[in-house]
């Protein structure tokens, strides 16, 4: 059975991107697993000097569930024109584990504008060597007018369709 794990890069429960996540977990076909990531708060700040074989366990388990995956989804606002910390966080443990390295990977940047996150994210995804698949990338600006009490709009809808269908056919 093939894997989608997803990171939401927001820590809140209810943000706009794990709607987004949640409306893909609708797409799912049978024989495919798709899980989302809510532990990103529990990853501890980057520490070069811990990052060996004894690597505090939320990030061990985190390597874990990204080796484990056949694709990847990451889809994260934009804060103060930047990558969200704790995601960034997340990422910079990656770096020595190659974890990534050849892992399809969905970039969803859903914000008020994602103009810097976006392509900052798709650098440091690049630096950790993971196989961007561009047709399943989505730039998502005004978010909140996109999504209404949890409900997306139809062409934001067509969008995430025709991006997951993308990662889909990269597995």
């Amino acid at each position: 059975m093939a894997t989608i794990f997803t990171i939401p890069g927001s820590l809140r429960s209810g943000s706009s991107n794990h709607n987004i996540l949640k409306f893909l977990g609708t797409l799912v076909p049978d024989g495919i697993n798709y899980t989302i990531y809510d532990s990103l708060a529990t990853i501890p700040p980057f520490d070069p000097g811990l990052d060996n074989d004894t690597t505090p366990q939320p990030v061990a388990e985190l390597h874990r569930l990204i080796t484990n995956a056949d694709a990847i989804i990451i889809c994260t606002p934009e804060y103060a024109f930047g990558v969200p910390g704790q995601l960034k966080n997340a990422l910079d443990w990656l770096v020595s584990s190659g974890t990534l390295v050849d892992k399809p990977v969905a970039l969803i940047t859903a914000s008020s504008s994602g103009e810097y996150a976006h392509p900052s994210l798709l650098r440091t995804l690049g630096a950790l060597s993971a196989n961007v698949i561009e047709e399943a990338c989505l730039l998502v600006p005004f978010i909140r007018a996109r999504i209404q009490d949890g409900v997306l709009d139809d062409e934001l809808k067509e969008q995430l369709e025709s991006a997951f269908e993308s990662l889909l056919k990269a597995l």
